[in-house]
C-alpha cells in the first residue's frame, strides 16, 4: 500500500464493544485493499478500545482517537476527518457491515461516472429488529440541490463516499445537531456537488440497537426543528407557496416517521403542521386520520400499502 491511501475510512463509534468486530472485518475484508481505517472511539466506557487494539496489532492500517468525553456522532465524524489523509472519505457507522466490493466498485464508479461526480452511494439493505430485510434502491443523480430540499433521497453515512477536498469548501458535520447530521451534510453538499449512485445493495444497515440517535426521540425532534429552520433560511429568496410546500412535506416525513418508530400520538403532531402549512395535499390528510385510529391500526394499514405498491410495480 501507498504512503499516502486512496480512501480513508471513517468509523465512528460508543460503546459498541459488541458490534465493533463486525464492521471493522467488513472493511478489512474488502477486495480493494488500498485505504486506512481510523475509528473515531467517541469517549467509549466499555472494551471497545481493547478490541480495536487487538485489531491494531494484527493491521498497522488502522488508527484509533479516543475522545475524552462523548460528544456526538457529528464530533468523531470530524475527528476523523482532519485525521485522515486519503483522497477519498467513506463512511461506516460501528453497527453496519459492507459487502466486500462496497470501496472497489465506489473507487471506479467515482472515477470513471459520467455525472464527474464527487459524491458516491449506493443502494442498502436495512435489517429491523425483527431480522425483516428491505432494499432502499437510490434514484436521484447528478445536480440533486432542488431534490434535497424536499427530501432526503440520499443514504446513509455508511454507504456514502466523499471525496476529501469537498469538506474544505462545504465544512464539516454540525455539531450542534443531534439528529439527521447526514442529511445536512448532503445537502450543503448538493449546493456544489453533484451525486451519483450505485444501484447494488453494497451495505447492510442495521436498524436494531436501541442506542441509535435514530431512536431518540428528543434527539430526532430537536434535529428536525434545526433542520426546518435550515430549510427556511435556504429558501429564504424563493416563492413563499414553494417555501410552505417544502416544509410542509418535511413534517410529512417526519410524521411518517415518528409514526413508525415512536408511535402515533408523537407522529400525529408532525403530521397536522404538515396540513396547516399545506393543506392541499391528500396523503397529508390520509396519514394524520390513520394516525387517530392508533399504533396498531397504523402499522397495519401502512404495511397493507406496502404490499400493494410491490404487487404493482
Amino acid at each position: 500500500m501507498a504512503e499516502k491511501p486512496t480512501v480513508s475510512v471513517i468509523i465512528p463509534t460508543y460503546n459498541r464493544a459488541h458490534l465493533i468486530d463486525r464492521s471493522i472485518q467488513s472493511v478489512l475484508n474488502q477486495t480493494y485493499q488500498d485505504f486506512e481505517l481510523i475509528v473515531v472511539d467517541d469517549g467509549s466506557t466499555d472494551n471497545t478500545e481493547d478490541i480495536i487494539r487487538q485489531f491494531q496489532e494484527k493491521d498497522k492500517r488502522i488508527k484509533y482517537i479516543k475522545h475524552d468525553k462523548n460528544k456526538g456522532g457529528s464530533a468523531a465524524r470530524n475527528s476523523g476527518i482532519k485525521m485522515s489523509c486519503g483522497d477519498y472519505i467513506a463512511f461506516l457507522d460501528s453497527d453496519d457491515e459492507w459487502q466486500s466490493k462496497k470501496l472497489e466498485k465506489q473507487i471506479k464508479h467515482l472515477n470513471k461516472n459520467h455525472f464527474e461526480s464527487f459524491i458516491s452511494y449506493t443502494g442498502y439493505i436495512r435489517v429491523n429488529n425483527e431480522g425483516d430485510r428491505s432494499v432502499f434502491t437510490p434514484i436521484k443523480h447528478g445536480d440533486i440541490y432542488n431534490d434535497q430540499l424536499w427530501n432526503d433521497y440520499v443514504s446513509p453515512t455508511s454507504a456514502v463516499m466523499v471525496k476529501n477536498i469537498c469538506f474544505k469548501k462545504v465544512g464539516l458535520f454540525d455539531e450542534s445537531l443531534p439528529a439527521r447530521q447526514d442529511y445536512d451534510m448532503w445537502l450543503r453538499l448538493s449546493k456544489h456537488y453533484t451525486f451519483d449512485y450505485i444501484i447494488e445493495p453494497l451495505v447492510i444497515i442495521y436498524d436494531t440497537n436501541k442506542g441509535a440517535i435514530s431512536n431518540n426521540i428528543i434527539a430526532r425532534k430537536k434535529g428536525e426543528n434545526i433542520i426546518r429552520l435550515k430549510i427556511i433560511k435556504q429558501t429564504k429568496n424563493i416563492s413563499i407557496i414553494k417555501q410552505r410546500r417544502i416544509l410542509a412535506n418535511h413534517y410529512y416525513q417526519a410524521g411518517r416517521y415518528f409514526c413508525g418508530k415512536f408511535g402515533t400520538r408523537l407522529g400525529r403532531e408532525e403530521l397536522f403542521r404538515a396540513i396547516q402549512f399545506w393543506p392541499f395535499k391528500i396523503e397529508h390528510w390520509l396519514y394524520f386520520f390513520t394516525s387517530l385510529l392508533g399504533d396498531k391500526v397504523y402499522r397495519y394499514l401502512v404495511k397493507i400499502k406496502k404490499h400493494i405498491r410491490k404487487y404493482f410495480k
